[in-house]
């Protein structure tokens, strides 16, 4: 197996983990694969220069005082949902680009399970589902304040400790002839 020519087997002094394995299987470690698809794409960057800080993040601060705030199931829905509309517009857009990622070059036509465009389609559904968990979550709230399952029936049966009656079976053995 061709090995890149900037990757030496190490020796252990001053290596993690990641680095002493890597050199005991002959494979490459999370850092050099990353440092040499940097070195190699400096030019392509060169020509698509992309943002060098990361998308802005949005300000909790409100959400997390209304929060400290809220008092009510209600209350703390209403902050939950408030945040969760504005973070979907972000959540959606790195869902789409990791679907096109995933789609690239048609790299995802029978792309066999656990492969790089099947990981980057499951990663993009996976974006969507925090929020959708998250709602999920809020709405499990506001029924149990709101909708409580009713209390369970109990039979004269169950008070009496006695175990339940046997479904009926049809007897056994052949049919009585005419």
């Amino acid at each position: 197996m061709p090995q890149d020519p900037d990757f030496e087997l190490y020796d252990n002094v001053g290596r993690d983990a990641d680095q002493i394995a890597a050199a005991r299987y002959g494979i490459a470690t999370r850092g050099d694969l990353l440092r040499w698809a940097k070195r190699d794409a400096k030019p392509f960057l060169a020509e698509h220069p992309l943002p060098d800080r990361s998308l802005p993040s949005p300000d909790l601060a409100p959400y997390l005082a209304a929060l400290a705030a809220a008092e009510t199931p209600a209350e703390v829905s209403a902050v939950t949902q408030h945040l969760l509309d504005a973070a979907e517009p972000v959540l959606r857009a790195v869902s789409d680009y990791l679907f096109a990622a995933a789609q690239w070059r048609g790299q995802h036509r029978g792309a066999a399970k656990g492969s790089s465009p099947k990981l980057l389609m499951e990663a993009a559904s996976r974006s969507l589902s925090v929020a959708a968990l998250a709602d999920e979550a809020d709405l499990a709230t506001l029924r149990a304040a709101y909708d409580p399952a009713p209390p369970p029936v109990r039979s004269a049966r169950a008070s009496t400790g006695l175990p339940p009656a046997p479904p009926h079976a049809p007897p056994a053995g052949p049919a009585p002839g005419r």
